[in-house]
């Protein structure tokens, strides 16, 4: 199971759009995905996909359900599991609900090809959690310099924590690709200069009225405007996000997570 932490800098970026889109994509070339809503402050992944969640993780929490039981059908074939309040008592769970949780986690594995955690934004304990454990980490930032100032933030608080972290970025709200390459071209300088570190860029998602209607509509664009600019842009960063090797790990997702959990939400970002 390929698991994704896709987060960003600050709010108000797209990156639950990206999220809940990228999942589509994926499904689109036969992959298996389940988008998991760890957002703290604003779960809004099932408001995006326009489906209604049943069940929550607090009901997992609770030992109401298990984690397999509240993952919900969405469009384009996608799975989600809606978050909301779930996610604070997830981060301050120990002993054995948090051995229970894990093994939930791992279990997703066998029905499950790729795994999304829609994160928060910013660098706090519980996004670089999620971060850390996943195979790989997508920061979304747009041209706004604000925008691009906390990706570099978030990208290197993550770097600080986890030295070998597998970074893409994405340019969302791009003008034009153009624009979206060059604002990329600064903020991959700057990593360079002051991190040592070569980003990696996914593409560029550009700016599109259909996926504001569909937003409006509660309604993921990949389905409802396929042909329209931005469900290109996410379905070509979705075949190479394909292309890419994931690293073999020596660790399960879940013993990573449990790592994380266990140190990483006890210190201060």
């Amino acid at each position: 199971m390929r698991t994704i932490a896709v987060t960003s800098g600050k709010g108000g970026v797209g990156k639950s759009n990206l999220s809940s889109n990228l999942g589509i994509a994926f499904a689109e070339r036969g992959k298996r995905v389940v988008v998991f809503d760890a957002d703290l402050g604003l779960a809004n992944v099932d408001v995006i996909l326009g489906a209604r969640a049943p069940y929550t993780l607090q009901h997992v929490i609770s030992g109401e359900k298990s984690l397999a039981e509240i993952v919900t059908s969405g469009p384009g074939g996608i799975g989600f599991v809606a978050g909301g309040s779930g996610v604070e008592s997830l981060i301050n769970l120990s002993g054995p609900q948090l051995e229970r949780f894990l093994m939930e986690i791992e279990g997703l594995s066998s029905d499950t090809d790729v795994l999304i955690f829609d994160t928060g934004a910013g660098v706090d304990g519980s996004v670089m959690a999620f971060c850390e454990a996943a195979d790989e980490a997508i920061v979304v930032a747009t041209p706004d310099p604000a925008s691009i100032a906390d990706a570099y933030a978030t990208i290197k608080t993550l770097y600080s924590r986890k030295p070998n972290a597998k970074i893409h970025v994405v340019m969302n709200m791009a003008p034009n690709h153009g624009v979206g390459e060059a604002t990329f071209e600064r903020l991959n300088s700057v990593a360079q200069q002051f991190l040592q570190k070569q980003l990696s860029h996914l593409g560029n998602v550009r700016q599109d009225s259909a996926v504001v209607d569909c937003v409006r509509k509660r309604k993921p664009f990949v389905v409802e405007a396929p042909g329209c600019n931005a469900s290109q842009d996410v379905k070509s960063i979705a075949m190479r996000l394909l292309g890419h090797v994931v690293e073999n790990h020596s660790t399960s997702f879940g013993e990573r997570l449990k790592s994380v959990f266990g140190l990483g939400l006890k210190r201060s970002a």
